[in-house]
């Protein structure tokens, strides 16, 4: 898929197996690769893309190699694991939050908005105005608000690749906004928000990103993790969270960024087309643990194409036992970095390494 930002991508695959020379081989490869990517990406305006990042509108959806877009199918599972996934639910179901029609008179979902970069600013005022982003926002008359308490609303900038997100929006008589706390990302930009910030989500996260979108599972893949809530988590944040929302301190709780994988034996015979897409970017992607909320609740955005059906039937067959955390540790780089390491499947074997990047 092209657009107007692209980048040369690669995807290498070094089978050097076992000798010394081998091994030195792949450690002078891996360092070159690292420095070039490194010495690529300290211009302000540079970014990434390949033809497996997700894009919205012309926009990535922050660069290839984002914590979102980095494949995490290699990575170590969590030493607490079977400890987060018995305290969320191990017999309980996934739950697609996201379909058709309406629930309660509403949209089922997280619905957003694009509009252009001329779109004026409205004024908005914030009750965590020392966590939030400040205005103007873009934020058209009639942008569609999440039903529910959260009322979530989101408007993607689709001429600069700016992302708005507002969480307990109320539109106001003279045209301007009330919110609970509001976050602006460039999504061309690796940058995380300020240590123990909220967004317009609990994790300190973005909500468009980890969206499951009725496009992407037409067109057969989804290529980012995906957001899902849990009833009681801990009072910490891993990588890429920047905020907790919660009191308990227990370790089986687990913690706000927390990423969860399906299993790679699960077995998805019987699934929908549109359930086994689904299904394969839990595998390959996985999910963080953004909010708190219904268990295995995964957020999407409402569609009039999407089955109820065959998205109940097929997320209901899914068990939290079938989930393992996962440890990000190794692909982290900087703590205020959303920039991941590639995923290193084994000692002779390195995918996703993005070798270069273009200007706009």
């Amino acid at each position: 898929m092209q657009s107007k930002c692209t980048n040369k991508y690669a995807v290498i695959r070094m089978v050097l197996r076992s000798s010394a020379w081998g091994g030195l081989l792949m450690a002078m490869s891996l360092l070159n690769l690292q420095a070039e990517r490194a010495a690529n990406l300290s211009g302000k305006d540079r970014h990434t893309e390949n033809q497996l990042t997700s894009h919205l509108e012309g926009c990535a959806i922050f660069p290839s190699d984002n914590i979102w877009n980095t494949p995490i199918d290699c990575s170590p599972v969590d030493d607490h694991s079977a400890l987060f996934i018995e305290t969320i639910g191990a017999g309980t179901g996934l739950h697609a939050d996201f379909g058709s029609g309406l629930w309660k008179g509403e949209p089922i979902g997280i619905p957003y908005v694009t509009v252009p970069g001329e779109q004026p600013g409205v004024s908005i005022s914030f009750k965590y105005d020392d966590e939030s982003d400040p205005g103007p926002y873009p934020i058209p008359p009639d942008a569609p608000i999440e039903g529910g308490s959260d009322r979530h609303v989101l408007v993607l900038d689709r001429d600069r690749c700016i992302l708005y997100e507002v969480f307990a929006a109320f539109r106001q008589e003279d045209g301007s906004w009330r919110a609970g706390s509001g976050a602006v990302f460039n999504l061309q930009s690796q940058a995380l928000r300020p240590a123990g910030w909220t967004s317009a989500d609990a994790a300190g996260l973005p909500i468009l990103p980890g969206l499951v979108r009725y496009d992407e599972v037409a067109a057969g893949e989804i290529t980012h993790a995906l957001r899902f809530t849990a009833p009681r988590t801990r009072r910490e944040y891993i990588w890429p969270a920047r905020h907790y929302a919660s009191s308990r301190i227990e370790i089986q709780y687990p913690p706000m960024g927390q990423r969860f994988r399906l299993r790679a034996n699960f077995d998805m015979s019987g699934f929908s087309q549109e359930g086994q897409v689904i299904m394969r970017a839990l595998q390959k992607y996985g999910m963080f643990l953004a909010d708190n909320g219904s268990a295995w609740f995964i957020s999407g955005v409402p569609d009039e194409r999407w089955n109820n059906e065959a998205l109940s039937a097929d997320f209901r067959r899914v068990k939290g036992v079938d989930f393992e955390a996962i440890d990000e540790f190794s692909l982290q780089m900087d703590t205020d970095s959303g920039q991941a390491r590639g995923c290193v499947k084994d000692s002779n074997e390195v995918v996703h390494v993005p070798l270069g990047h273009d200007d706009e």
